[in-house]
């Protein structure tokens, strides 16, 4: 399944086909940053709430390219679907494992 450009959010996670796991982690204009796991990554289990991209280095790309990765529905939290909200303190950790707090800033600010 292929995701439309208006699904995609800051702050939500995705599961492509490859089960690899991205977080968006900002948007501006027509470019992104995410942040990706390991491909064939573990379904994810929220006790303890620890997110998978640690060591992990984020990404910036074109929302358009983001989109036409095959994607799957996923449990997260004990509901199936495309995308799932990141609560505060999961966003922070994942923007913190994959380092990425100054390519976010440099991006809003372009």
């Amino acid at each position: 399944m292929r995701l439309k450009e208006d699904q995609i959010e800051v702050g939500y996670l995705y599961l492509t086909t490859l089960n690899q796991y991205r977080a968006v982690l900002a948007m501006k204009g027509e470019f992104m940053i995410y942040a990706p796991s390991l491909e064939g990554a573990s379904p994810l289990t929220l006790s303890p709430a620890k997110m998978p991209f640690e060591n992990q280095p984020f990404k910036k790309c074109q929302t358009v390219t983001f989109a036409k990765k095959d994607y799957q529905l996923f449990n997260f939290n004990g509901t199936d679907a495309i995308k799932h909200q990141l609560d505060d303190a999961q966003l922070a950790q994942v923007i913190a494992q994959c380092n990425a707090k100054s390519a976010i800033a440099a991006l809003l600010a372009e």
